[in-house]
């Protein structure tokens, strides 16, 4: 390697970067996406970068744009209306003509952009015509969730699309290796694995709380089968209440816990009057509940990754899930927990009964799980992250490193 070279890539490897983060969700809103999100930016300030954080206004703010953030974050505010069925949320609409001007005045060394809607494309036209080295994510599979909202005939033309979008970038990033293996066969070549961590001090079996399982109606000893997340048809939760329904046929005080809301509550609510609807839960108190458990199942298969795996391997609860996504990562059947293959409900029934009967080995189960996640840190993920965008912005053309 050219002497210039060598020393151009050790200054690179030195040097603070400036990320700008282009994302429609952000905490305080709770899902997987907005979490994990927040966790990497708050990874990249602390290890002395500084974010541009590009993302729509909430209702609740003000209607100035930028926000300067004295903890090493620029907060860039852009217009949103709310997301049909995910009214919590804003949908961010194009602020080509706004990122431009910004990024010609305090140009990024890389745009990171985490989301797929109107405000991440008006951010990658804005980066491609200003030259700037460009990543994106992958996070969700919409074109998978159209068909559980009645309008399956968009899965094609959504699949079209989010193949032109990560297209236009220099990299995508992925959370597990069968999403990278399968974005490349669908026409997207420039794909690599970055996973996601989990918070080993939040989420704890010390966190258990005999109080509040007595809230839930259980008495020492009587099982609790959580679920944590969306309360919506792409969650696949009619198998949830299938398993549970065949666990309470054996085992007629055990209680079914969700965690979560969405659309498909109601509906839930009328036909298993006898669960707990906990609602949404976050910080020592979502890690509470997950620990207050004895058993997690996960039925959906349309996750990129499911962050509750994690959260729960690491509050010490064997999980009965499809081997997909976070679980095919991180299960070993028989270790953490039991997966059965993809739409194999005789099978996912099966070994949620087989744990709901088995406590000595959920109790084994419940060590390993622990086990398996701890060095799943979030330093390790943005040392990561950082690592591969240094290679992008070193393979960008010299005048996008000005």
């Amino acid at each position: 390697m050219d002497a210039d070279l060598v020393c151009q890539e050790i200054v690179s490897r030195a040097m603070a970067l400036r990320v700008a983060v282009v994302t429609e969700t952000y905490p305080p809103e709770i899902n997987g996406v907005a979490m994990s999100t927040g966790r990497l930016v708050d990874g990249l300030v602390a290890a002395g970068h500084r974010v541009d954080l590009i993302r729509p206004r909430q209702p609740q703010e003000g209607r100035a744009w930028f926000e300067e953030d004295t903890e090493g974050i620029d907060r860039v505010l852009s217009r949103g209306i709310p997301l049909p069925r995910y009214a919590n949320l804003q949908l961010g609409l194009p602020a080509r003509k706004l990122l431009m001007r910004r990024w010609a005045h305090q140009r990024p060394d890389v745009v990171q952009v985490v989301t797929e809607g109107p405000l991440g494309w008006s951010a990658l036209t804005a980066a491609r015509k200003l030259h700037l080295p460009v990543i994106s994510e992958f996070h969700t599979n919409f074109h998978s969730y159209s068909q559980h909202y009645g309008v399956g005939w968009l899965k094609r033309p959504i699949a079209a699309y989010l193949r032109k979008f990560h297209n236009r970038a220099d990299l995508t990033l992925v959370p597990t290796r069968d999403l990278q293996r399968a974005l490349q066969a669908h026409g997207i070549p420039r794909v690599e694995v970055v996973s996601r961590g989990v918070d080993t001090r939040l989420f704890d079996p010390a966190r258990r709380s005999e109080a509040l399982r007595r809230n839930w109606g259980l008495a020492p000893g009587e099982l609790a089968v959580c679920h944590v997340g969306r309360i919506a048809p792409e969650k696949n939760l009619a198998l949830l209440e299938k398993a549970f329904a065949a666990i309470q046929q054996r085992l007629p005080a055990a209680r079914l816990v969700l965690v979560g809301s969405g659309p498909a509550a109601e509906g839930l609510r009328a036909r298993c009057p006898g669960a707990v609807f906990a609602g949404s839960r976050s910080g020592e108190d979502l890690a509470a509940h997950y620990a207050s458990g004895d058993l997690f199942l996960f039925p959906s298969l349309t996750e990129t990754y499911g962050n509750v795996v994690a959260e729960a391997l690491a509050s010490g609860l064997p999980v009965v899930a499809y081997r997909d996504a976070a679980a095919k990562e991180l299960i070993t059947p028989g270790q953490e927990g039991l997966l059965a293959e993809a739409g194999d409900e005789a099978g996912f029934i099966a070994h949620a009964l087989s744990l709901a009967l088995s406590p000595e080995l959920r109790q084994t189960m419940a060590l390993a799980a622990r086990a398996r996640v701890a060095d799943l840190a979030w330093q390790s993920i943005v040392e990561r992250l950082v690592s591969l965008q240094r290679q992008v912005i070193l393979s960008a053309p010299l005048f996008a490193r000005r």
